[in-house]
């Protein structure tokens, strides 16, 4: 999923895809389970992965506290 790699998007809360994340996501860790996946490319699926998951968490953060804010409504 190289091609559409999310790093080159701005960054910003309405700019992420969270299902796009969850499915890159998937895509990486299949290929890091792939026998013929070199070590470089491993590690680097890795260190995208944790990008990822750091964004997910951010993006289900700000969404809980949404949800918080409105029921204290």
């Amino acid at each position: 999923m190289e091609g559409r790699d999310m790093e080159s998007r701005g960054g910003g809360e309405s700019d992420f895809d969270y299902a796009a994340a969850l499915a890159e996501l998937e895509e990486m860790a299949a290929k890091v389970e792939s026998a013929d996946t070199g070590i470089d490319d491993i590690d680097r699926y890795m260190r995208r992965s944790m990008k990822l998951v750091e964004e997910c968490r951010a993006y289900l953060r700000r969404a809980r506290e949404k949800l918080d804010a409105l029921d204290e409504e």
